[in-house]
């Protein structure tokens, strides 16, 4: 394959493997590095940190752009090297081998001082650390990072994901109160629960950044999943701060993970930031659609209690709340509106006198009337039910890219009741006036701006918070919505190519 030119670089076909361990490819990593000042790399007092290494790979790019940057300073090229990796580069690896392979990348050798190591240290790890440390345990859960004991209290000789820079409450201790100018990297995103992965894991990336600024860097720069523009599971507060902190002056955003790391699918997309301690303002937010597709603003992110990553939804969205109405969050009901859990014992598959029907993820069954903890007043309304995970999920989109978003829809007669597997859309008195609200959810003007929230799979009540409360005395199309809301016919075909009919 040498003779035919082709050289591939290692760290290119890690980052290629799998979603286990995302692996930053190093064209992304020389994106993210395209962003800083470019000063910094002709600077021989400029400092960067890597507190969650992978594979290297941001600090090899680093020390190549140093090596140029230096040359006219530092001319003999051992020499330069020497000063680059002792006094400008530094790492925390996230396990034993992501150690070794972030060494290998940098100093060419797993031991700093062994003797392939371009530039000899006098202990094994040169800057690039890692310690096997044990979570904190406290009524169950790490108080750091959140991490079950059930799942990962594990032997010493079984890795237990307690990353070093997460836990402690004073990341300034592990540099001995060293300044940083840039801190840059791709952390773990997230830990299972024991119950699931995806939305049900618990979230880790908003931990490293906030763990970051606390060392008040010049810059800083992550590439993270998008999941907390809306919140969720552990980043309401994260969100909030992101939203409201102006010196984050550069957003880019990536609807599709693959854009970044090839083959890997992450729920929601993923985001690079940069954050400028010096430097506040309005920020430049670039949204990646495709390799052909991509927009421009410059915008503040906290417009809106979540982030809308597409200024054309944006939009439509300041188009409908033109005419300042409620919005479909303020009938949506919590979950489980009837409180039947996930664990409740359901056994009765014929009714009684004393039961009700209720539907669930596994079909139909009865449950005694007495065993309903909330909103008994309903159970003889028309209930408008909807599953709580998106379609898109559940491998329903169509090959033009265009979402279902909403999977499945039922309306629920009088002594009917569901499941916390549902959600509670609404409950109207009259059958007539439920199948409005039914044919309402299925309008592409609906999913439409309940997509503007979206992000991973679970659909919540406040995903809903853009949708508009209509008159369901009436029906509704999906013409009449675009001209009740004046919509024109480029926002009009925007919405139509971004969501799929239902039947």
């Amino acid at each position: 394959m040498n003779k035919l030119g082709y050289n591939p670089d290692v760290l290119s076909c890690l980052a290629n493997l799998s979603n286990d361990e995302v692996f930053t490819p190093p064209q992304l990593a020389n994106q993210m590095l395209d962003m800083l000042p470019q000063e910094l790399f002709r600077s021989p007092d400029t400092k960067f940190l890597d507190p969650c290494a992978k594979s290297g790979v941001f600090l090899r790019e680093i020390a190549k752009r140093l090596i140029e940057g230096l040359a006219d300073q530092i001319p003999d090229l051992q020499e330069r090297i020497d000063h680059i990796l002792h006094h400008q580069l530094y790492g925390i690896a996230i396990t034993r081998l992501t150690s070794l392979m972030s060494r290998r990348s940098l100093y060419c050798s797993k031991d700093a001082d062994g003797k392939y190591s371009i530039s000899h240290f006098d202990n094994s790890d040169g800057h690039i650390h890692y310690r096997d440390l044990r979570h904190t345990w406290q009524n169950g859960k790490c108080t750091y990072c959140g991490a079950s004991k059930e799942v990962y209290d594990r032997a010493g000789d079984l890795e237990s994901h307690a990353y070093e820079f997460i836990h402690t409450d004073n990341p300034n201790k592990l540099f001995k109160n060293m300044t940083f100018d840039v801190i840059i990297g791709n952390p773990p995103y997230q830990l299972s629960d024991g119950g699931g992965s995806g939305s049900s894991a618990i979230p880790l990336y908003h931990r490293f950044i906030q763990q970051a600024k606390k060392l008040s860097p010049r810059y800083l720069t992550m590439i993270v999943p998008a999941r907390w523009y809306t919140g969720g599971k552990g980043l309401d507060e994260f969100r909030d701060e992101m939203l409201h902190d102006k010196r984050i002056r550069v957003l880019i955003d990536y609807n599709d993970s693959r854009l970044c790391f090839p083959g890997v699918d992450i729920a929601g997309g993923v985001c690079v930031f940069l954050w400028d301690r010096d430097n506040q303002g309005i920020c430049h937010v670039k949204n990646i659609i495709s390799d052909s597709i991509q927009y421009e603003s410059t915008r503040h992110l906290d417009e809106f209690e979540v982030f809308i990553r597409d200024l054309r939804t944006i939009n439509i969205i300041h188009k409908v709340q033109l005419i300042k109405e409620p919005t479909m969050d303020s009938i949506v009901y919590s979950r489980n509106p009837f409180g039947f859990s996930s664990t409740y014992n359901y056994s009765y598959t014929r009714p009684s006198a004393n039961t009700i029907k209720i539907m669930t993820s596994k079909g139909d069954f009865y449950v005694p009337i007495k065993d309903i903890t909330t909103n008994k007043g309903i159970v003889d309304d028309w209930k408008v039910v909807m599953s709580k995970t998106s379609a898109e999920h559940a491998g329903q989109a169509d090959k033009d890219g265009r979402k279902k978003v909403v999977s499945r829809i039922e309306i629920l007669g009088k002594q009917y009741i569901c499941s916390e597997s549902y959600l509670l859309i609404g409950h109207m008195k009259s059958k007539e006036a439920s199948v409005n609200l039914l044919n309402y959810i299925k309008s592409k003007f609906f999913r439409f701006l309940l997509s503007a929230v979206l992000l991973t799979q679970n659909i919540a009540k406040d995903k809903f918070q853009f949708v508009p409360l209509q008159d369901f005395t009436r029906p509704w199309t999906d013409e009449e919505l675009y001209a009740k809301y004046g919509l024109t016919d480029e926002e009009i075909q925007f919405i139509e190519s971004m969501i799929r009919p239902m039947e």
